[in-house]
């Protein structure tokens, strides 16, 4: 049975994308210090984490049941890849639930090497180095956008982004690189620094904001993705709400031609470093051609446009709920009128940054040091640790001191079962029986393949779709052959 790529059905009506198919990428920084307080090198530590996985599927580039990518990234880096979700807490779970696998791989190895071994698991995005791993974030849009036209609309926002979802880190120079003439101070963002241009096709040696290669993972006549890699990782879950969300509204306005901020920074490398030092948003930012705009008042025009386009936004089919996206609108506004006020009470239990700065000081006071002080590192570090129970983060957690927007029941929910209205049940469903069966399968984003015995091919075009068919047909394949297949793994 192999197959065209037609469609069976679409969810999603023609118009407007107020239902968007969306994904994060996660790239994990790992540690570990051994019993002797020795260090493994990371790619020794990365091979012992995904040994179990090697072992079970002989890859260590594999498709959870949940229908996510798990995977080993250049640098000793695991990955996770969201399945399609087409809300904005159901991508949180889905990506909370990344935590959770990734660390679990951690525990085994952290009890195979014994007592006294601890391994460590950071959801952040610059190591003590220096170098930079990535937090990626993709929305679907319809083909019929020019996706650099797209990018350049939402550059200026995404360079401000920042100031409302930024993690925030202790910034040390390092000697010949360009933001060596600020100095030891605060950041609120990680990935500033590590971004060189607005919108291009490159991807580690010029790092964009946006990168416009053009893989859609879905039937290329009528998508396009947007792979966002600006953003840093949040911890918080009301940060990743408002980052997703607010840039889910932005990208909406865009393509319905709503009111809204129209610039053009004169220089987005320059712009979005020197935020980074101002957690005011009083940064000056020169146009192109006349004219100047500071960082904070970008965000109130998005957040003020935002907030209109609630009052107008057409009824959606799915996706996220209105009210959730009013709840977004409101921390927006909040952090929004924090940055003006100089209060950050109203929101320092919801933005990863702000937490974080506040924490910090609390140290610094306490211990009377300056930011250098290497505790002071150690315990910006320690915010990124996913352990529960270990890292600061959890702890503040546990302490009331950080918010929450879903449960720990619905992560643990995501880690084994996919999202069920998008093409990732499909291909959950496919998996969990293959591996029941031991079928020899292969997949991708878009394709399911049985391998044996006659090769069965099934393409999957339209990410909205969670019925299909022929995936009936496909699994009834292997019923009828399962036989040929051995003992399951």
């Amino acid at each position: 049975m192999t197959d065209s790529g037609a469609a069976a059905t679409t969810a999603e009506p023609a118009g407007a994308l107020t239902t968007r198919i969306m994904g994060v990428e996660t790239e994990y920084g790992i540690a570990c210090t051994t019993a002797d307080g020795g260090r493994m090198i990371p790619d020794e530590l990365a091979r012992l984490m995904f040994r179990p996985v090697v072992e079970k599927y002989a890859s260590s580039n594999i498709f959870t049941s949940s229908a996510a990518r798990l995977y080993l990234d250049v640098g000793s880096h695991p990955e996770w890849a969201t399945a399609e979700c087409r809300s904005i807490t159901q991508l949180l779970n889905h990506e909370r639930a990344g935590d959770v696998v990734v660390d679990g791989l951690a525990g085994r190895v952290e009890q195979e090497l014994g007592e006294g071994a601890r391994v460590y698991v950071f959801k952040n995005n610059v190591d003590s180095i220096g170098n930079s791993y990535g937090c990626h974030e993709n929305y679907l849009v319809r083909r019929g956008l020019s996706l650099k036209k797209l990018g350049l609309a939402l550059v200026p926002f995404l360079i401000t982004r920042q100031l409302i979802a930024g993690a925030g880190k202790i910034y040390r120079p390092f000697p010949g690189s360009p933001s060596e003439r600020y100095g030891t101070g605060f950041c609120v963002s990680q990935r500033a620094d590590h971004v060189w241009e607005g919108v291009s096709s490159a991807t580690t040696r010029s790092r964009p904001m946006i990168n416009t290669r053009d893989e859609p993972h879905a039937d290329s006549e009528r998508f396009r993705r947007l792979h966002v890699i600006v953003g840093d990782s949040s911890m918080a879950e009301p940060t990743f709400a408002l980052k997703i969300g607010s840039a889910l509204l932005v990208l909406e306005m865009i393509e319905a031609g709503f009111p809204m901020p129209e610039v053009e920074l004169a220089n987005d490398a320059a712009a979005i470093r020197d935020i980074a030092r101002d957690p005011r948003g009083r940064t000056v930012l020169p146009l192109t051609g006349e004219g100047t705009v500071t960082a904070l008042e970008l965000q109130d025009r998005y957040c003020s446009a935002a907030e209109r386009w609630l009052d107008v936004r057409p009824p959606s089919r799915g996706g996220t709920p209105p009210e959730e996206f009013a709840r977004i609108v409101d921390l927006w506004r909040r952090t929004v009128t924090a940055l003006d006020t100089g209060d950050f009470s109203t929101v320092d239990t919801e933005i990863d940054w702000v937490i974080k700065r506040k924490l910090l000081n609390r140290y610094r006071e306490r211990l009377g040091v300056d930011l250098g002080h290497p505790k002071l590192a150690q315990i910006d570090l320690a915010y990124h640790d996913v352990r529960p129970g270990r890292g600061l983060y959890s702890t503040l957690v546990n302490r009331g001191m950080i918010a929450r927007w879903t449960t720990d029941e619905a992560i643990e929910t995501a880690v084994h079962t996919p999202p069920h209205d998008t093409r990732a049940a499909l291909r959950g469903r496919f998996l969990d029986h293959a591996r029941a069966l031991g079928a020899p399968v292969t997949v991708d984003w878009m394709r399911l393949r049985v391998n044996r015995p006659e090769p069965q091919v099934l393409q999957l075009g339209d990410p909205f779709t969670a019925d299909d068919p022929r995936v009936d047909e496909l699994i009834s394949y292997m019923d009828a052959h399962a036989t040929d297949y051995g003992t399951p793994s």
